[in-house]
């Protein structure tokens, strides 16, 4: 940041390109990713509107050859763990699973004007920052945002640290 926006505080409007001209794309690296719905419009309360931005979002179309370690979808925003594949561009990827998360809700009727506000936040993970516990902060925000009583009653989040036939972390 700037001096100017420090000793004033005024920080950067989300999306403005003062955020952006920082970004990079670095193959291999791992970001933490959060984007909001239009409006911060609860859209995924419905759910059918959940489930076909999981289905969507989660395919191999989608994320060719970059890997979701975690992510959760709240009624307005979803946040991700994501480890960038080989040729693959951070700002593309979230292109991609916006466009497509997007149509797929569309296509449902449920949704009247569009899905998605512009730009996104990421952050590049460091190699001495706590992964599996970032994650599991990403997994407790339905818990914090009052949505259940336990992070297991709620539906939509993952996490590779899960014994998917289990049904208990590794």
């Amino acid at each position: 940041m700037d001096a100017f926006s420090m000793e004033t505080n005024h920080f950067p409007r989300a999306g403005s390109s003062r955020l952006r001209s920082g970004r990079s794309s670095e193959s291999g690296r791992i970001y933490l990713v959060t984007f909001h719905t239009r409006a911060r419009e609860a859209i995924f309360r419905d759910w059918p509107c959940a489930c076909a931005m999981v289905r969507s979002s989660t395919s191999r179309y989608v994320l060719r050859a970059s890997r979701l370690l975690c992510w959760v979808l709240m009624p307005d925003h979803w946040h991700g763990l994501i480890e960038l594949g080989e040729q693959d561009d951070l700002s593309m990827l979230v292109r991609r699973i916006k466009g497509v998360s997007a149509r797929a809700v569309n296509s449902l009727g449920n949704v009247q004007r569009g899905v998605w506000a512009s730009g996104f936040h990421d952050h590049a993970i460091r190699i001495d920052e706590d992964l599996p516990g970032i994650a599991r902060y990403l997994v407790l925000n339905p818990k914090r945002a009052g949505l259940v009583a336990r992070v297991g009653d709620y539906s939509f989040w993952d996490a590779i640290w899960l014994d998917p036939c289990a049904g208990r972390a590794r």
